[in-house]
């Protein structure tokens, strides 16, 4: 499950996943999704009775579903308080940010080291990304800006084919997106970010790795700085 395609709402075919799936692996995609929707916003409380009854199941596998998240550092329990959200604090998103800008780094290395054969298609899609991102950019639309922005960078996490990579990689970015569902309407930087991500893509096609590397990671250290600077206009407000 990725951070630009959260789940949707749970439907007639959660009956029929149940077949094939455990409940609680159902429970815990769907109450994902609802966070990274923002439909439970990061300091809210989980109502464990109100998941159960939505989805028809009893509290067993909704607190296994929550344990679960726990886990994954994206819900927090308060002793005879519940579970909620997390809200990440600005160190906590920094720590988020640096890991992010080596695994990055990294794939953006291994994705322009590819084979000439794997790499010019993988320009392409990099590219047909950008494209896509000039035109939400243009239009505004800074949550389609946003849901792309991350499709590009997941394409080169995809291109390593590093299973452990990607798991990392997921798991910091639905973190981090904790953070980022509360300055979307700010959207600050898209101009900028669009011209490094068509470096970025110029620089996979060229086979250039050490050049792909430094770029992926210095903007991935400028959307921190974005971000920081979000938080802070939103807090003097």
């Amino acid at each position: 499950m990725l951070p630009w395609d959260p789940p949707s709402e749970a439907d007639q075919a959660f009956a029929a996943q149940v077949r094939a799936t455990s409940l609680g692996k159902l429970v815990r995609d769907d109450v994902l999704g609802m966070i990274l929707r923002g439909e439970i916003k990061a300091g809210q409380r989980i109502n464990e009775p109100d998941v159960a009854s939505r989805l028809g199941v009893s509290r067993v596998p909704v607190r296994e579903a929550l344990r679960e998240l726990e886990s994954s550092g994206l819900v927090e329990a308060r002793k005879h308080s519940g579970v909620f959200v997390r809200q990440l604090s600005a160190e906590e998103v920094r720590g988020l940010y640096e890991m992010r800008a080596l695994l990055d780094g990294f794939a953006g290395r291994r994705s322009a080291q590819l084979p000439e054969p794997d790499r010019a298609p993988l320009a392409d899609a990099l590219d047909s990304s950008v494209g896509r991102m000039e035109q939400a950019a243009r239009s505004h639309n800074v949550s389609a800006y946003y849901s792309e922005n991350l499709r590009f960078h997941w394409i080169m996490v995809e291109a390593t084919r590093n299973g452990a990579l990607a798991d990392t990689y997921r798991n910091i970015v639905q973190k981090l997106h904790l953070s980022r569902l509360t300055n979307l309407s700010h959207g600050m930087g898209m101009a900028a970010s669009v011209a490094d991500h068509r470096q970025i893509a110029a620089a996979v096609r060229a086979g250039d790795a050490a050049r792909c590397e430094q770029l992926v990671a210095d903007h991935v250290e400028r959307a921190h700085e974005r971000l920081a600077a979000a938080q802070e206009i939103r807090q003097g407000d």
